[in-house]
């Protein structure tokens, strides 16, 4: 939903969409992190999820924060369906795209930073692709997570986005995910264009020891 704020309007979601694939084999995948997302999220905010068959997803509704109602959801239509969840919720409490956040992952960005925009193509990316189909427009806002790219000579990319994080990745998921949380929970505060000024530059990735640069 959109909502005024000293004569100009902020960005802030009602619904947001973590993208993955249903079946447990794909738990704790790299290509599985919004899932991770929208699951801890639904602990945090204690937000039951539950299988919804005409939102073709697990969905949940309830209060984030400052007593603002969000839903959550997590379509089971694997990843280059995902559309079609996003659309039913979409449609039946008639949202606006612009106020669904959509998380999921990405190998352009390295493991330990986080992307937000309000809107952009698919990049590749086949649920994004499916979700931009169905809604008609790439003006709605997204979260991408970095899962990093595979380095010379290992796997594949396929084989990349559907392995799970190495141990040394999963320390800095684990920081990750209060990244997001934090990054989203402002931008329901004070809207996403404020969330994005301020986590779009951080990266948990980078040695304690390096000295920024000006």
């Amino acid at each position: 939903m959109t909502v005024k704020a000293s004569s100009t309007s902020i960005l802030v979601p009602s619904a947001i969409v973590g993208l993955g694939n249903p079946e447990p084999k794909y738990d704790r995948t790299r290509h599985n992190i919004g899932f991770a997302v929208v699951d801890a999220l639904a602990r945090s905010w204690q937000i039951p999820l539950t299988p919804q068959r005409k939102f073709k997803g697990e969905y949940g509704e309830g209060m984030a924060i400052a007593g603002q109602k969000i839903r959550l959801l997590k379509p089971s239509t694997y990843m280059n369906r995902s559309g079609e969840a996003v659309q039913a919720v979409a449609s039946w409490y008639k949202l606006d795209p612009a106020s669904v956040l959509v998380i999921y992952d990405d190998m352009d960005l390295p493991v330990g930073r986080i992307r937000l925009r309000l809107a952009g193509s698919a990049g590749g990316h086949n649920g994004m692709k499916s979700i931009i189909a169905h809604l008609g427009t790439q003006a709605f806002p997204r979260l991408r997570v970095g899962i990093g790219k595979p380095q010379p000579g290992e796997n594949p990319s396929i084989s990349h986005v559907l392995g799970k994080f190495s141990p040394q990745e999963n320390q800095v998921m684990t920081e990750v995910m209060t990244l997001v949380r934090d990054a989203i929970e402002l931008s329901l505060k004070e809207g996403v264009e404020k969330s994005m000024s301020l986590y779009n530059s951080r990266n948990l990735a980078k040695p304690p020891s390096s000295k920024a640069s000006s």
